[in-house]
């Protein structure tokens, strides 16, 4: 079976060219990427922004790693000093010893919340990885040549005596004849 190379044609309509890459389809980029975090921008070629999926959501997974450690220290340091056998106090750690029990409560309501932030983080680094992989993907199909141009140039409105900036757009040659 002959493997397809990739090839661009060019559909030529002003000066942004629509360039259809022939066997680079964005639908792939999407669900590459919500596969495996990073592979819909290797599949576009973006090597570059791998790094930076895998640092959001290692961030956000490491997060949440470290409140879920707080949340059950703090949930065993409640439940051991809320009860009545003096025995279980031995249990808790150093820092939660001299603690209020009503301040341990509201510092494990807390974390916990936090242990919920960080998994929604996680949920939406990840679907801005896919979002990421499927609009770059899209946008691989546009050419922008130097046939756009933009300036911005000083501008006078004797009617309303204002002054002020204007943007000027050019589409096309600017040799043309």
């Amino acid at each position: 079976m002959a493997q397809q190379k990739d090839t661009t044609v060019s559909i030529r309509k002003d000066s942004a060219r629509k360039v259809v890459a022939v066997g680079h389809i964005p639908k792939k980029a999407t669900i590459r990427s919500a596969i495996l975090p990073g592979w819909g921008q290797a599949y576009n070629k973006k090597y570059w922004k791998i790094p930076l999926v895998y640092g959001a959501l290692g961030a956000c997974a490491g997060v949440f790693f470290y409140n879920k450690n707080e949340y059950v220290a703090a949930r065993d340091a409640y439940r051991f000093l809320s009860d009545t056998d003096p025995l279980n106090d031995a249990q808790v750690q150093q820092r939660f010893t001299f603690i209020p029990l009503e301040s341990i409560r509201t510092y494990r309501n807390s974390v916990r919340q936090n242990v919920d932030y960080s998994v929604l983080a996680f949920l939406i680094c990840w679907g801005l990885n896919v979002v990421d992989a499927t609009v770059d993907a899209h946008l691989m199909q546009f050419e922008v040549g130097p046939d756009l141009s933009m300036q911005v140039r000083p501008s006078f409105n004797p009617i309303s005596r204002s002054s002020g900036l204007s943007l000027s757009f050019h589409f096309g040659n600017k040799h043309a004849k």
